[in-house]
């Protein structure tokens, strides 16, 4: 990909008949005004003027009609403080404008020839289903040739899908055998020291030596790892997650070395930060109506009694406030937590409590029952969800005990105790994993998942195979939630058009019951947004290094005319675009992304 081609000339030469129209005016807001009438009708054009055009191309035609039109708004300059018209302008009167990167180019270069029909349209190389026949038959000769083109399409697809190992597959099971006895030979351990979860907690790796012993490291991850314990940033890893990564560069278990193995970018742009709690990104502080609580719903609250986890991931939310893996003094003590269930249960429009934190799981067995019954006591509670990830990071910590002691709480038509987990990608579900999931449904607990879409989870049908091999786990994908859009974690963030265009093209071709998800942007201070209907945001502007900014709107907006709106700037699509090329994506595979607003 030539990142160079988009530039001012490239542009004026793909849209002439557009740049004369600017040419035609006099100021840039009468150029506003021309370019807004002439958008308008192209959005509203009625079906008799638009019968010769495909669904994709009409839909892709008005999507472009109206930004272009949202982006010409004085008050969109306003809001965002930069300005598409005055670019325009410039560019139509070659005026020098070096602030202007290809990456803002290629974004106006597709809305312009996005906004007419072309001979040759966006290819989906995913989508191979033969055409039908010039002359349909009725009935079942139809339905027949239907199905045949169906199942031709399906093949393409699982060809994708089985592009990403899982870790039921026979030769990951091996691997990551032969790692679990490296592991257990270094640290001078046995294999039933291996299904003690206190063990792994005891053993969490936490600085570089250690662990590359035990793992294959690049220099950078190294360097990396070292500056972070030099910073005394959060870190920590247990020995079975780190026996889930490969001992050669093959790039598999790319998203499990992501989620603990933490970016040079990451750790100096967080090493530079004087105040952790300025690394608050949702405003926990601002929602927290009582210690130990957080809360931005009506029904809803999260209760954190435990502050720590046994192993760190990279983006964690809370990476402002947790100190390191399994840190002492991370229980928050009885009193504390006593006081947040009273605070609780004099407020009865709760009807339901996450218990999260850090990880709750990593407790014992005894201070989670505590906690659990008195939460359980409170008569309006009707469920209670446990936010944990240790379904992933350490399964042996699901004993068949803690399952039975969960499943007490449950009763039928009064009460649900449900596990939410994080599962990030199908090479981190293992044989092991399925154990633990399976002794929890067992006893009637339900089991989710919130998958966070970030950059290295985001090739062609990678979550799709996540979501698909989920389900046949147990697990009910839950949430897909876009990527916070913290400044210390640019590495991990793929652009919103991405997670779009994956559900449009890639979900939906998953049976209903494996793509549960809701797609969402947890806003700061407001809460979940959702993505998948664009009347909750509006694509306002595209700054000069092309990245878009939006307006997202909060989930109370047409209930409370007391509300906030959050501008929203996300990583500029080319540059996402050249990052999958380095990692040996074909990017033309993704060529209808520019047109997911």
């Amino acid at each position: 990909m030539d990142k160079t081609a988009f530039n001012p000339e490239y542009i004026k030469a793909a849209s002439p008949l557009f740049f004369s129209i600017v040419g035609k005016t006099g100021s840039v807001d009468e150029m506003r005004g021309v370019l807004t009438r002439l958008c308008f009708p192209i959005e509203t054009a009625p079906a008799g003027e638009t019968a010769h055009l495909s669904t994709d191309t009409l839909t892709r035609i008005r999507g472009c009609a109206l930004v272009l039109r949202n982006m010409l708004k004085k008050n969109s300059d306003e809001l965002t403080g930069c300005s598409v018209a005055q670019a325009i302008w410039d560019i139509n009167h070659e005026i020098p404008r070096p602030d202007l990167k290809p990456a803002f180019y290629a974004e106006l270069y597709h809305i312009l020839i996005g906004l007419t029909p072309r001979e040759h349209e966006p290819r989906k190389d995913f989508n191979k289903i033969p055409a039908p026949p010039s002359k349909l038959d009725s009935g079942r000769s139809a339905a027949i040739e239907k199905s045949n083109r169906l199942d031709v399409l399906w093949e393409e697809v699982d060809k994708w899908i089985n592009r990403y190992e899982s870790g039921l597959n026979d030769d990951a099971i091996i691997r990551r055998n032969k790692r679990r006895d490296r592991i257990l030979d270094v640290l001078g351990a046995s294999s039933e020291d291996w299904q003690d979860w206190h063990w792994h907690i005891r053993n969490i790796i936490r600085d570089v030596d250690e662990l590359d012993k035990l793992v294959m490291l690049t220099d950078e991850e190294k360097e990396a790892v070292s500056e972070a314990r030099r910073a005394g940033l959060p870190f920590g890893i247990t020995p079975y997650y780190l026996s889930l990564m490969d001992d050669e560069e093959t790039g598999r278990d790319m998203a499990v070395r992501a989620q603990v193995l933490p970016p040079l970018d990451y750790v100096r742009k967080i090493s530079a930060v004087e105040e952790r709690s300025t690394l608050d990104f949702m405003g926990e502080k601002d929602t927290s109506p009582f210690d130990l609580i957080t809360r931005r719903y009506p029904a809803i609250l999260i209760l954190k009694p435990f502050n720590t986890c046994p192993q760190i991931c990279v983006y964690c939310q809370r990476n402002w406030e947790i100190d390191n893996a399994m840190a002492k003094g991370a229980f928050a003590g009885m009193e504390r937590i006593n006081a947040a269930i009273k605070w609780i249960s004099e407020h009865p429009s709760i009807h339901e409590v996450l218990v999260t934190g850090g990880d709750p799981l990593a407790m014992g067995d005894s201070t989670i029952m505590e906690i659990l019954e008195k939460v359980a006591a409170i008569p309006t509670i009707e469920r209670i969800r446990i936010g944990t990830r240790v379904l992933v990071t350490m399964p042996m910590r699901v004993t068949a005990r803690l399952a039975d002691m969960l499943g007490q709480f449950r009763i039928p038509g009064r009460r649900e105790i449900c596990v939410v987990t994080h599962v990030q990608h199908p090479y981190e579900i293992t044989p092991d994993v399925i154990t633990a999931v399976d002794r929890l449904r067992r006893h009637g607990i339900s089991v989710y998942n919130q998958f966070v879409y970030t950059f290295f989870s985001s090739r062609r049908f990678e979550a799709t195979a996540l979501r698909r091999l989920l389900r046949l786990a147990g697990i009910d994908p839950y949430y897909t939630f876009n990527t916070k859009g913290k400044e210390e974690t640019s590495a991990y963030r793929a652009p919103i058009a991405r997670l779009i265009q994956e559900l449009e093209e890639e979900a939906r071709f998953l049976p209903g019951l494996a793509r549960t998800d809701e797609a969402v942007f947890n806003l700061p201070r407001l809460g979940k947004c959702c993505l998948r209907s664009r009347e909750h945001r509006s694509l306002l502007s595209i700054k000069a290094d092309g990245s878009r900014i939006y307006e997202f709107y909060p989930w109370e907006k047409n209930i409370s005319p007391d509300n906030q709106t959050y501008l929203y700037t996300d990583v500029p699509i080319l540059g996402y675009l050249e990052r999958l090329e380095k990692k040996g994506e074909n990017v033309s595979d993704y060529d209808t992304i520019w047109y997911y607003f």
